[in-house]
């Protein structure tokens, strides 16, 4: 199904229901495709065709919305960038990218690299256009609100060109297609119906494929999106009260931040009924307090990555409903350290280094395969080959599946330790760490030495200034194995993450990375 259909299927049938509130001002759903069709009839205008890419370089504004879907109706690739890139990285994206346009907001102008992409291609979406460049508002001011194109382009046809890091900080643009977009979404969302009205906030950056994912979600489902431009814990508790949210999409920093806020508690937050997190690991204290304080909400835990189109394991609400016996809420407490099930449209296996599965409680790379997965890297052939093998997508996740089918992470492979022959997962020695009463939050990484390959290094973010070094290596004493115990602790103000939540490791090794002086 090409997914410029979701728009057209919504607005027949809700042509009158908000479909984007965003800086206190309401599209309809009717509008939206009007101001879809404007945006579409302006681009071709300016030379856009099929294949052609559409960048957009912009915190969340209906306008990355609207860009999404004029892209598709012109069966362009629509190229979300993150706009917290550096110039290096923008200026690897752009050439990857290689854009007919750019659509950007006013402030990031100075950030592109001189020659990737001409004035006249570059579209203002904010303040004035100068020096050649195109204004947003302006050129949808000029264009038909008409129809006048109509896309012909397949489910295997690549719709978005999304980016991702990794761990090298090399940018890979993940070719995702129509399928991989609409196979998930028909079978997980409902279409929209005049007689269900749902409100769901969204705070994720629409360059991150669980963002982009939910704006589709909401307009094939008829939803009402209120857009958040960023997070901010007080915006939010405001928007999702005046607006009577019904869903909402957190990574689990923004969920600690909301309860963390001092007027929390005199916000109504009880129109929320899914609360969907994600994106990172969630603590189980954090999702602990979050049930307890947000009573009438189902949560979901979404487990993906962009290479997947998102989602392809999930625990579900039954699982975080905490009652029954003390052995059954003891279960139901393991479980949700886990990433849930596979869903039902994907396959999902862990296998060994030579892509044989593994039994079942034993540690392996998490690979998956089902119609939504990526195409490939975008002009990547090797990085392809490397991730798409026998029709399997290699996450890079490390994990286990439980004997009742329940999966575990234990870390990036990429992140694992090896000290003295043995693997230690970053991740068990991180959740020992968080759950010291001093301790914030944690990271781990390893670091070269002589004798053992690497040792085990502890970067925390202490709750005061009483904790020491030796207070946590004794701490992890009782409830690791010796070898997995770190032998340094660097106490942080804050660990470097990305706005999904994840803590960027790799700037950590960067910093922290020397070898470790004294042992025991």
């Amino acid at each position: 199904m090409n997914t410029s259909e979701f728009l057209m299927i919504a607005g027949a049938i809700v042509p009158e229901r908000p479909a984007i509130i965003f800086d206190g001002q309401t599209i309809t759903f009717e509008g939206l495709a009007e101001r879809v069709n404007r945006l579409a009839n302006g681009l071709s205008g300016m030379g856009v065709g099929t294949g052609d890419r559409v960048a957009t370089m912009q915190v969340n504004t209906n306008q990355c919305i609207e860009a999404y879907f004029a892209a598709a109706q012109l069966d362009a690739i629509y190229v979300p960038i993150n706009f917290r890139a550096k110039t290096d990285e923008l200026a690897q994206m752009l050439e990857i990218a290689q854009p007919t346009c750019l659509l950007l907001g006013e402030r990031y102008l100075s950030l592109i690299p001189e020659g990737s992409v001409p004035p006249e291609a570059m579209i203002i979406l904010d303040g004035e256009a100068t020096g050649g460049h195109r204004g947003y508002d302006a050129l949808l001011a000029e264009s038909s609100p008409d129809q006048m194109h109509f896309p012909e382009a397949g489910d295997e046809d690549t719709t978005v060109i999304m980016f991702t890091a990794g761990t090298t900080g090399v940018p890979k643009g993940v070719m995702l297609t129509h399928d991989s977009f609409s196979s998930y979404l028909l079978a997980t969302v409902e279409p929209a119906d005049p007689e269900v009205e749902e409100t769901n906030l969204i705070t994720v950056p629409f360059y991150h494929i669980a963002g982009l994912q939910a704006a589709l979600a909401a307009v094939y489902g008829g939803r009402t999106l209120v857009v958040m431009r960023q997070f901010e814990p007080g915006e939010w508790l405001r928007l999702a009260q005046e607006n009577h949210a019904n869903r909402a999409m957190l990574v689990p920093t923004m969920l600690k931040h909301l309860m963390e806020h001092p007027d929390f508690a005199d916000y109504d937050l009880s129109s929320l009924s899914v609360i969907t997190y994600g994106a990172a690991p969630m603590p189980l204290e954090v999702i602990r307090e979050a049930i307890r304080r947000f009573p009438g909400a189902r949560f979901i835990n979404a487990f993906g990555q962009t290479e997947t189109a998102s989602t392809i394991t999930m625990l579900p609400p039954d699982d975080h409903v905490l009652d029954g016996s003390p052995e059954e809420i003891e279960t139901k407490l393991k479980r949700l350290t886990s990433i849930g099930k596979p869903l039902d449209d994907v396959e999902v296996e862990i296998v060994d280094e030579g892509g044989t599965p593994v039994a079942v409680g034993e540690t392996g790379e998490i690979v998956a395969r089902g119609s939504r997965m990526m195409a490939g890297y975008w002009q990547e052939e090797s990085a392809t080959r490397e991730t798409m093998r026998g029709g399997w997508i290699y996450t890079g996740d490390l994990g286990y599946q439980d004997q009742d089918g329940y999966i575990f992470l234990s870390g990036r492979a990429k992140d694992f330790i090896k000290r003295g022959g043995e693997m230690i997962s970053p991740e068990e020695v991180e959740q020992v760490l968080r759950s010291h009463p001093e301790v914030d939050d944690a990271a781990v990484i390893g670091v070269p030495d002589v004798e053992w390959g690497e040792e085990v290094r502890a970067v925390v973010v202490g709750r005061s200034d009483r904790v020491t070094e030796e207070q946590i290596i004794e701490f992890c004493r009782d409830k690791l194995a010796g070898y997995k115990r770190p032998r340094s602790v660097v106490f942080v103000g804050e660990l470097p993450r990305n706005v999904m939540g994840k803590v960027l490791k790799r700037e950590l090794r960067e910093e922290y990375s020397y070898p470790v002086e004294n042992r025991e």
